[in-house]
């Protein structure tokens, strides 16, 4: 069993940049896909975007897509999510998580294991 522990949040302008850690212990990120998910005040929590078991592959909802990466660091278990162009409404909660499935997924049902979150906030 993997466990997961976010750290990078905080407190930037519109426009700025940030980037979260994720870092795993108990087993290597090549075991499983790794999603990056967001949950705002009143809101469901959604999908940011998903990085496959070699790391060759990287998925994103729209809204992020051309302003956020993931990426893996294999040396270091950690999963990252670098976050440009930072816009108010990217303001929630994020979180990084772990998957079994055989390929990357959407389905934050898909992710029985889950750091803690990290808060970001963007200012206009």
């Amino acid at each position: 069993q993997v466990q997961l522990v976010e750290s990078g949040g905080g407190l930037v302008q519109a426009g700025g940049s940030l980037r979260l850690s994720c870092a795993a212990s108990g087993r290597t990120l090549r075991s499983y896909v790794m999603g990056w998910f967001r949950q705002a005040p009143g809101k469901e929590r959604e999908y940011v975007g998903s990085i496959t078991r070699n790391g060759r592959n990287t998925y994103y909802t729209d809204a992020v897509k051309g302003r956020f990466t993931i990426s893996t660091d294999n040396a270091k278990n950690t999963a990252y999510l670098q976050m440009d162009s930072l816009k108010p409404e990217d303001t929630a909660v994020y979180y990084c998580a772990a998957s079994l499935a055989a390929t990357s997924t959407r389905n934050r049902n898909d992710y029985p294991y889950w750091g803690q979150g990290t808060q970001v906030t963007v200012s206009s």
